[in-house]
């Protein structure tokens, strides 16, 4: 979006109440779908994140939607200062990467969970994954639980 939010969006919900906001999407992906409360004539299904970034910077939409690691490759390779990423959408899914164990190993998962969540305490866990463009709040805003039902 461009820089400082100027439409105050915090949401997919925020952009579908506004009538003149315009987002654009690559068609048929997951972000296509988040946008579902948004009415689809206000919806621009674009090709490639080149033209995403493109329409956005000739102000022919007012948010770009892909992945956040996506994004941040696109700001970041533009140069363009007058954009920036959000990342942490309210009500948006959290998608994630996993570490398995099996069943029986309980000692070491819980030594592994034990040792996570002092590293995200202590912020070494933000240190470690930021660099590559993930986001350590959107990964602290969720649980195992919560993504693992079942």
């Amino acid at each position: 979006m461009k820089k400082g939010n100027p439409m105050g969006f915090k949401s997919f919900k925020d952009i579908a109440d506004n009538a003149d906001a315009k987002i654009g999407a690559p068609g048929g992906g997951t972000e296509e779908k988040l946008e579902a409360c948004v009415p689809r004539n206000r919806v621009i299904v674009v090709p490639d994140g080149q033209s995403g970034l493109k329409i956005l910077q000739d102000g022919r939409i007012d948010v770009y939607s892909l992945p956040v690691l996506s994004l941040n490759d696109l700001e970041k390779k533009s140069g363009d200062d007058s954009i920036e990423v959000m990342a942490l959408v309210q009500g948006a899914p959290v998608y994630c990467d996993g570490t398995a164990f099996r069943k029986q190993d309980t000692t070491l998962c819980d030594a592994y969970d034990k040792v996570l969540t002092e590293m995200k305490a202590s912020g070494e866990f933000a240190e470690i994954i930021e660099p590559y463009g993930f986001s350590a709040v959107a990964a602290k805003s969720t649980s195992r639980e919560k993504l693992c039902k079942g």
